[in-house]
């Protein structure tokens, strides 16, 4: 069971378990919460055509409340249009992403996890528990001017997702016993 603690944007942590309510870490896209209309709008901005499983994959993305996988999102599309392939929402999530709608990151050992393009955050997990935090991209900033001017590398702060271990699950191996420490009794 995968596990998102946000901090983001707010600073207020918040846990949520999954499998991941539909979209959580909607954003503001230039302080708009992007919605249906604004993903239609941007399709139509950028000349293509605005089909039902589009309409519906803007749906499902627009009133999400957490990151989704692919499958996730595949599930969501087809239980309100059985008809629309697997095929043709990744096909959608690439336009999606070309067109900056859509984001995805890779978490962890985890399927890599789509949202809708917002306010830049990184995402810190657990390599143990899985549970993913949301931090905000300002936490990057330093890294991110040192990489630009050592090797002349810009970070896409929309991917970044960093492993480790969370303060749970450090704590408590640090606490539990290992082999060879029990005591005969």
């Amino acid at each position: 069971m995968r596990q998102v603690r946000s901090t983001h944007p707010t600073g207020d942590a918040t846990r949520r378990t999954a499998p991941l309510p539909l979209g959580s870490s909607l954003a503001l896209v230039n302080n708009v919460t992007p919605d249906e209309s604004t993903i239609l709008s941007a399709i139509r901005g950028a000349a293509k055509r605005v089909t039902v499983a589009k309409r519906t994959v803007a749906h499902v993305l627009a009133n999400a409340s957490g990151h989704l996988t692919a499958d996730e999102i595949t599930l969501a599309v087809q239980q309100l249009r059985p008809e629309v392939s697997p095929s043709t929402i990744y096909r959608i999530l690439e336009e999606f992403e070309e067109l900056d709608l859509v984001v995805h990151a890779h978490l962890g050992q985890a399927a890599a996890v789509y949202h809708l393009m917002g306010i830049v955050h990184g995402h810190l997990t657990c390599e143990q528990c899985q549970t993913t935090v949301e931090i905000p991209s300002s936490h990057f900033d330093a890294l991110s001017r040192e990489l630009l001017s050592r090797y002349g590398f810009q970070l896409d702060r929309h991917h970044v997702a960093l492993s480790g271990r969370c303060a749970e699950c450090r704590a408590y191996t640090t606490s539990a016993p290992t082999p060879g420490d029990a005591t005969p009794s």
